[in-house]
């Protein structure tokens, strides 16, 4: 018997489990392959995506397409006919029993943090019907034995023998070998040197699509390279002719902390040293400057031998929890474990971010009810392929669950969004951050409930991910390969370490000696620094470099944090101490630009570099807070009880800034209930503009035309600083929030202001009892005090009058001999009648107040 997932017993699947154990190179997976064949049906769970994808194309020679399936999260290849199933471990339908075989891979992985509890589940409770196979290291034996008491455990020795080379220096790295880093730029570094030195490297990082680690191991297969520079993504899975496996270094950060890596760590890289019957051999590379390069002697008979303290505890998470609410959903995920050889699972990304966004009154309120909370968490279990963190990534989860709380996206966003990413120009880290979104968007694609036109969308996003891998292996062979450079070589020079490197305000000295400035996070040698030993200062200020910028990025997050932080929007770019941190992209709407990292920050170590991102995009929606009246008309635009002319006319507000002409905005045809719903957006529907009050300042408009020019649309002329009521005609365009009069410009409440006035004026004559003598019916007089008093002149205000629908009624002039003051000019309200040229001209005496009035309305 063992533990049903929701903690009742469940019983045995009829078919028997064998656990097969052992180092690398044992011909484990080899085994798993030979037993899904031998039977009708099966299914195994690999612990990567390109593990998956590799078996899946060996199976596919023996069984054919037809009867082999591929399921991951960002791919499904799902034939009717299918009976073998290559999948992910979290991919894996653990409920179904219909596979004859099932085996799980690396099942050592259920004490990682992370995703442990993925990986235990498997193991208690997928089953196949004839026969399961769980393999792993023999770490995990003893806790296979307590959980899975039936297993029969087999324990399979390496087929070649693994011995300590000791350190050697980058030069005397034998060929066919594996240099194995722990950051991208050291991983960057060490390629460089061997282009320059050995002919050049391939490279491999986990950050790479399965398409580009494939064509990268390529070039180290067929002999084009004989050296092969790693992160650790190669320690599992990674079949290579490796002869040598040399550590740059033995410690890595693992998203908490830096920490040392364990020996079982150490055995799985050095592990991919020798294939099968050929020995292999592993050690360290001098020169890089750790502290921690050299192997222990204990780790060292460690790894020789195959001897490791056996795992204590795996991490276990309720795979049923229940949706009642979030808080239930919560409660369940952070439960105990029920069995002493479990413990509970740290949290991970998902129960992070469903945390966070249950406490965010906005998301949260829209979740209610049991089919809510279960696609909220859903939702909520988007991986992190851009590994930005919770604060970033729970942002982009809120977005995508206001659009999927009400159904199924819709085809022709999604398609928006992938063609987004469809550009294949720019450097290595920008290639493979668009990688890592259009996996975020194949993964939202393959979901069956998410997306309209389902397979299209997936297979556009697949098609997308191969032009990027295509362009960023290009990338990768000119830069290690085909490009001769020595910019980060210097990074590992045996020296340089020694030397005392310092930051003084923007200066760096190295022992003392100025051989540069910091500007930003730029570093600009000194032309002036030419000593005879200026190579060796150049190389120390460089490997220095990192540490520097990493404290330089941590002041400014905090400075960010307090509020106080010296950046400026410039253009479309944010600016700080003269240097540009990043600038926008068009986003998803004008007024939700992206933020891209500037190159200058590729230098920042890796942590601080994504603390340093997710403070700037806190900066920038604080920059952008004043747009908030525009943000709530995007907003509405989107709702259905807007209806299709508010919605037009709202999406054409937020393009002109909260500005636009009434004439020709279809305002007019709104009913009442969308036009209250037009005010209660902040809307004022003047006489002849629609304007949003809050718009007509010099910030907003400001800050609206650099996120215009970003989304490229034409944003307008630059606003007057002071705003003043009215301004002269310097151009035939007015500034934004200006109506052209001619020789004047009027800002478009004071505009509104005199109409409203005017209207006043004609409602008031209307009750005011009898008419003077001489004065036609309908008409009144207007005092142009305010206008006056705005700076406005006699014809730019009957310009505006003119074109508010009044109508000047001039009063004749005094007869021959007669003399006195000239009779007032009356006004009457026409909206509908246009004054042309042809109409006559009223005789008025040229002394008038209102001459050049008459001259206007001629």
């Amino acid at each position: 018997m063992v533990q049903h997932r929701n903690g009742s017993a469940l019983k045995d699947a009829p078919g028997g489990v064998k656990a097969v154990l052992g180092p690398t190179n044992t011909g484990k997976t080899h085994l798993a392959i030979e037993r899904l064949c031998a039977h009708s049906s099966g299914m195994i769970g690999f612990p990567l995506r390109l593990l998956a994808r590799e078996v899946y194309d060996r199976v596919v020679k023996i069984k054919g397409e037809r009867s082999v399936a591929l399921i991951t999260g960002e791919e499904r290849i799902e034939p009717k006919e299918a009976r073998y199933r290559l999948c992910t471990v979290e991919a894996m339908p653990v409920a179904e029993r219909s596979m004859a075989f099932v085996a799980i891979d690396e099942a050592q992985l259920a004490a990682d943090r992370e995703r442990g509890h993925v990986f235990t589940d498997r193991l208690l409770h997928a089953r196949g019907r004839e026969e399961t196979m769980i393999l792993g290291s023999s770490t995990v034996e003893p806790l296979v034995r307590a959980l899975v008491p039936q297993a029969e455990i087999v324990t399979r020795p390496r087929f070649s023998t693994l011995s300590h080379a000791g350190a050697k220096k980058l030069s005397r790295v034998p060929p066919r070998s594996a240099i194995v880093a722990f950051s991208a730029e050291q991983v960057y570094a060490i390629a460089e040197m061997l282009r320059r030195f050995r002919g050049g490297a391939a490279v491999v990082m986990g950050a790479l699509s399965p398409q580009t680690r494939n064509a990268q191991v390529a070039l180290y297969q067929s002999g084009e390279v004989d050296y092969l520079v790693a992160t650790d993504a190669i320690g599992m899975g990674l079949n290579l002719d490796v002869e040598h496996v040399a550590f740059a270094g033995l410690s890595k950060y693992d998203g908490r902390r830096h920490r040392r890596l364990t020996p079982p760590e150490m055995a799985q890289i050095a592990g991919r040293a020798g294939r099968h019957q050929k020995d292999g051999t592993f050690g360290t590379l001098t020169g890089t400057g750790g502290h921690d390069s050299d192997f222990e002697p204990d780790e060292i008979y460690a790894i020789e031998e195959h001897r490791f303290a056996p795992l204590t505890k795996l991490f276990w998470r309720d795979p049923e929890p229940r949706f009642d609410t979030l808080a239930t959903l919560i409660a369940d995920l952070e439960a105990p474990p029920s069995r002493p050889e479990l413990a509970s699972a740290p949290e991970a990304i998902d129960l992070a971010v469903l945390k966070r966004l249950a406490d965010e009154g906005a998301v949260a309120d829209t979740v209610r009810g049991i089919g809510q909370v279960r696609r909220f968490w859903d939702v909520c279990r988007l991986p992190d392929f851009r590994q930005q963190g919770v604060e970033t990534h729970s942002r982009f989860v809120a977005r995508l669950w206001q659009d999927l709380r009400a159904g199924e996206l819709g085809a022709d966003f999604v398609a928006a969004q992938i063609a987004q990413l469809d550009r294949t120009g720019g450097d290595i880290d920008t290639l493979q951050g668009r990688i890592a979104a259009i996996r975020s968007w194949a993964y939202i694609a393959q979901r069956p409930d998410w997306v309209l036109a389902r397979d299209e969308m997936a297979a556009r996003a697949r098609a997308v991910e191969a032009r990027l891998s295509d362009a960023l292996h290009g990338k990768l062979t000119e830069r290690f390969i085909n490009r001769r450079t020595a910019v980060l070589m210097k990074k590992l020079g045996p020296d340089t370490g020694l030397l005392s490197v310092r930051l003084e305000d923007e200066e760096v000295l190295v022992e003392g000696e100025h051989i540069g400035s910091l500007r930003g996070f730029t570093f600009q040698v000194d032309p002036g620094a030419r000593l005879s030993d200026c190579k060796l200062l150049l190389a120390a200020a460089e490997k220095h470099l990192a540490t520097l910028l990493g404290k330089r990025a941590d002041t400014l997050v905090d400075a960010v944090h307090e509020g106080c932080a010296d950046i400026a929007l410039d253009n479309g770019a944010l600016v700080w101490d003269g240097q540009k941190l990043a600038t926008l992209a068009p986003g998803r709407s004008l007024l939700t630009p992206i933020l891209v990292p500037d190159r200058a920050l590729d230098a920042v170590p890796g942590p601080s570099r994504k603390a340093l991102v997710a403070a700037l995009e806190r900066w920038l929606e604080t920059a952008l807070a004043p747009l908030a009246p525009l943000t709530r008309l995007d907003e509405a635009s989107r709702s259905t009880e807007a209806g299709p002319d508010l919605r037009a006319l709202l999406i054409a507000l937020v393009e002109r800034g909260g500005i636009a002409a009434r004439e020709g905005s279809g305002v007019d045809r709104l009913d009442k209930q969308r036009r209250t719903m037009l005010s209660r957006l902040g809307v004022k529907v003047g006489a002849l503009d629609l304007f949003v009050p809050a718009m007509l300042r010099p910030q907003t408009i400001t800050l609206w035309r650099q996120l215009a020019r970003v989304a490229g649309k034409q944003d307008g002329a630059a606003p007057d600083p002071a705003m003043p009521p009215a301004l002269p005609a310097g151009s035939r365009r007015p500034p934004a929030g200006y109506r052209n009069l001619g020789k004047q410009f009027l800002r478009l409440d004071m505009a509104e202001k005199l109409l409203r006035e005017a209207h006043n004026a004609r409602g008031g004559e209307k009750h005011a009892g009898e008419k003077r003598a001489g004065e036609k019916r309908g008409t009144f007089a207007l005092d142009p005090a305010r206008a006056v008093s705005m700076g406005l002149t006699t014809a730019s205000y009957a310009r505006l009058l003119k074109l508010g629908g009044f109508q000047a009624i001039v009063p004749r002039a005094l007869a021959e001999g007669q003399h006195g003051p000239p009779a007032p000019v009356r006004w009457r309200w026409r909206p509908s009648r246009r004054h042309t040229d042809a109409e006559p001209a009223a005789q008025v005496r040229r002394d008038s107040a209102f001459a050049a009035l008459a001259d206007m309305v001629r």
